[in-house]
């Protein structure tokens, strides 16, 4: 049971990120994000949602096979260390790109986070096959919202 609380407190945090991105999200979409110029492989709106909902669910399971491993290895502090980066950056480039309706600022936060993505996927790979595959999603995702991103700030 306490591994199942550990599993499910993992997926709550990663979530409450996603959720807290959404605060500083969701009042730009219909005003500023809704009046910039998109490239034609834009989404629909709809579809971040149950992306970054999936996605978040996927990081959180991840985070919890590396601590199952165990967390008294430097090898894997290291990792959640990176990981717990990313998922900062994951949300600073909400604040940046939303909040402060900064193309320029997201763009450079998402590169950063492209790398931390990779370099948590690397280390986490170290530890648990399954960890790192459960995130390549999460870096073909923000790879696709690098491009648009960039795209974004092209086009305005």
């Amino acid at each position: 049971m306490k591994d199942l609380r550990i599993l499910i407190g993992l997926i709550i945090l990663c979530e409450s990120i996603g959720i807290l991105g959404a605060v500083f999200t969701t009042p730009s979409i219909p005003t500023w994000y809704a009046a910039l110029a998109k490239p034609v492989f834009s989404p629909p709106n709809w579809l971040f949602f149950p992306v970054w909902t999936t996605l978040y669910l996927l990081m959180g399971v991840s985070a919890y096979l590396i601590w199952e491993s165990g967390m008294k290895k430097i090898a894997i502090n290291d990792a959640i260390m990176i990981f717990a980066l990313q998922l900062t950056l994951n949300l600073l480039w909400s604040v940046a790109f939303f909040a402060y309706h900064s193309l320029i600022g997201g763009f450079i936060v998402i590169v950063f986070l492209w790398f931390a993505i990779a370099i948590n996927i690397l280390s986490f790979g170290r530890l648990s096959r399954n960890a790192a595959l459960i995130l390549l999603p999460y870096l073909i995702w923000v790879s696709f919202a690098t491009i648009l991103n960039f795209a974004l700030l092209m086009l305005n």
